[in-house]
């Protein structure tokens, strides 16, 4: 099992813009030095629900400072992007990383976002679609022509080349059941949190139809890799852990909720944002902990619940939440050595038995 941290820049708190965006890139760096397999910006647009409108602009900064740290976008909002300018940006990014990108993508699900950059949601499914199509080609055919509802491109090249062979990874974000079949059937590995409810049952049904799409689009079942975000706090105490994230994860529920507009749920393929928009509003910290969705306790809970939870669900990669709702970088970094020396260790070997 590989370990990666999400970063998405909230700004709950009156600190200078600046400053937070200074703490998620020194916690990214510093998730190499202790250990962690990679890092993912998030890219959310027009509030302090998040400040990073350009994970590829964070990336960069990244990999300037690392060497070894696998880099990925947690996740490109596709439809709000040309996927030539993706292709190119992510091919440049490889290159100067070593060889160390992944592209993460999703198709966007907040309407003051799609309504600032003039995209219709109802487009959005196709548009992505077309997009990861398009930026494959680009980066593994010599001269491109494509012919899309929404983009178009004649004899085109893109340079530089991705130095990772065929292409980097690409993961999608899904929610929806119907998306985990998609993903599969678009090449692309998976990308998917239990943040809203998610059971082990319904984690285990989304992986079974993400490797059925696979193979009927003439793929190997199993080189389809899976990565589950998990929001995880360890403290060295149960009381310490849980009054430092109970403030941050209720932040992050309720602001989700109201950047969630009812008109979601009324789109095609929108019908599971809509319920999870419906669970952030109302959901409690002390139900939470004892759910899938969160992980908060000290070192001993925390490493059962992963251990239960990485042979319930199955997954490859972790993506550790820790870093949200304002939470100081002090209690950041020290959860994340916890999580790095002492319970992914153990979490490692037993599963491996």
């Amino acid at each position: 099992m590989e370990l990666g941290m999400l970063h998405w820049f909230e700004c709950p708190v009156s600190a200078p813009q600046g400053d937070i965006i200074r703490e998620h890139l020194e916690l990214m760096v510093k998730a190499e030095e202790l250990g962690f397999d990679s890092v993912w910006p998030a890219e959310h647009h027009f509030s302090e629900f998040a400040l990073m409108g350009a994970p590829q602009v964070t990336l960069a900064a990244v990999a300037a400072r690392t060497s070894r740290i696998r880099l990925g976008s947690g996740v490109v909002v596709l439809p709000f992007h040309h996927p030539v300018r993706i292709a190119e940006d992510f091919a440049f990014l490889d290159q100067m990383s070593g060889g160390r990108i992944a592209l993460g993508v999703g198709r966007g699900h907040q309407p003051l976002e799609f309504a600032g950059f003039e995209v219709e949601p109802a487009n959005a499914r196709a548009m992505f679609d077309e997009g990861v199509q398009l930026v494959r080609r680009l980066w593994t055919g010599e001269r491109v022509s494509f012919a899309g509802r929404h983009y178009r491109v004649q004899n085109l090249t893109v340079q530089p080349r991705p130095l990772q062979q065929p292409h980097p990874p690409i993961y999608m974000a899904c929610v929806s059941p119907e998306s985990f079949e998609h993903c599969g059937r678009l090449g692309c590995h998976l990308l998917y949190s239990a943040a809203f409810g998610l059971t082990p049952a319904q984690a285990r049904l989304g992986i079974a139809k993400f490797r059925y799409g696979r193979v009927e689009s003439g793929l190997e079942a199993a080189t389809g890799r899976t990565a589950c975000l998990l929001m995880i706090y360890p403290g060295r105490s149960m009381e310490q852990a849980r009054a430092d994230f109970r403030g941050p994860v209720t932040w992050y529920y309720r602001t989700f909720s109201r950047h969630i507009a009812p008109i979601v749920g009324a789109l095609p393929g929108y019908a599971d944002y809509a319920r999870a928009r419906d669970f952030a509003a109302v959901v409690d910290f002390d139900a939470l902990v004892d759910t899938p969705s969160l992980v908060c306790g000290d070192v001993e809970h925390c490493t059962e619940k992963l251990i239960a939870l990485g042979r319930e669900f199955g997954f490859d990669e972790l993506l550790c939440w820790t870093r949200m709702g304002g939470l100081a970088s002090a209690k950041v970094i020290a959860a994340m050595e916890l999580l790095s020396g002492e319970i992914l260790p153990a979490v490692r070997c037993a599963l491996s038995n």
